[in-house]
């Protein structure tokens, strides 16, 4: 078990706030597979721009989830702090700050992973969020704005003072974006320089890289990202191996063909008939990427235009891989 505030998680292994992905019909279907944790799609500091439907969307509490975490982004402390009242009006259990992003339109703001170079900044926007709100207060940073400027442990020090229950960190300087190798020992070092529960972040893509990066970090817990697309229970095969020390079976075909109609389901409900299946297409690509004949599926899946047709094409084609065995292709 691991607790975030007053909030009692089945365990320490979350979702990771991505956008385009991370919407509310992801954040369930990745509970229903084993996150302990999902946290929203970062989301503007800046009310005025609520009203635009993709924000709009994104503060919508998913079903039966457990803690709802609202991400908010920008450099302003007074914005933030508003940001973050007004989803916890709204019904937020939980606000977690972004200093992460490294996406250029977020750095042209100032916020972000950009907010990893002014210290005195980042310890006025904690200290303003967190005296705006009686919830629970998380932080989501890198390990630095650059190589040569990993000052994570100088951020987790002001993070603890400002009164953040928890923080994630991503194995990545701002500079590296998603290129490389994450890199663990600035992780490990920012976890023994606080109390507060550390999470690890970055490249952990199996229950076995999962166990090394622990043991490496020694983190509280993990935040899955990329990993997860496509192959959400990916939460339940590292929680598996992390208390038995043994893999999962590989997820049968039948599995895998209800959880895509699943999330299908969801994806056509929440977003409507048109932008549903304009949504799931991307979902459906990441699912079916190693399965025998994908390439041929998705050309045909992708000239779909209604919710039944796409559930009935993942119908017929499951029964395909069924009667072919389910050849995994490389």
């Amino acid at each position: 078990m691991f607790n975030l505030g007053p909030y009692q998680l089945k365990n320490a292994l979350f979702l990771a706030p991505m956008v385009g992905v991370s919407d509310t019909p992801f954040r369930e279907i990745c509970s229903e597979q084993g996150a302990g944790l999902t946290v929203a799609e970062m989301l503007t500091s800046n009310s005025k721009l609520w009203q635009i439907e993709r924000n709009r969307l994104k503060q919508i509490r998913p079903k039966n989830i457990g803690p709802h975490v609202v991400q908010i982004a920008g450099s302003d402390p007074a914005l933030m702090a508003e940001a973050a009242a007004l989803n916890v009006q709204r019904g937020a259990d939980a606000i977690d700050i972004n200093m992460g992003c490294p996406a250029k339109k977020v750095l042209k703001k100032a916020a972000g992973s950009a907010l990893l170079k002014d210290s005195d900044l980042v310890r006025r926007i904690l200290l303003a969020v967190v005296a705006s709100v009686p919830v629970p207060v998380s932080l989501k940073i890198r390990t630095g704005w650059c190589p040569d400027s990993r000052n994570g442990v100088e951020i987790a020090s002001i993070a603890e003072d400002c009164g953040i229950h928890l923080l994630t960190v991503h194995g990545r300087t701002r500079e590296c974006r998603f290129r490389g190798n994450a890199e663990y020992d600035t992780i490990a070092a920012i976890k023994q320089s606080v109390t507060i529960p550390v999470i690890a972040n970055g490249d952990i893509d199996s229950p076995i890289k999962a166990a090394q990066v622990l043991q490496h970090t020694n983190a509280d817990g993990l935040m899955i990202g990329r990993s997860a697309q496509g192959r959400p229970w990916i939460f339940k095969e590292i929680e598996h191996y992390l208390k038995t020390g043994k893999l999962l079976a590989e997820i049968s075909l039948h599995d895998r063909h209800a959880i895509i109609v699943s999330h299908l389901q969801k994806l056509h409900g929440f977003y409507g008939d048109v932008k549903g299946v304009w949504y799931a297409r991307k979902h459906v690509a990441a699912y079916v990427m190693e399965l025998t004949e994908s390439r041929k599926f998705m050309t045909q899946f992708n000239q779909l235009q209604t919710p039944e047709a796409q559930v009935e094409s993942v119908h017929v084609y499951f029964s395909y891989l069924a009667e072919e065995d389910g050849v995994i292709a490389a």
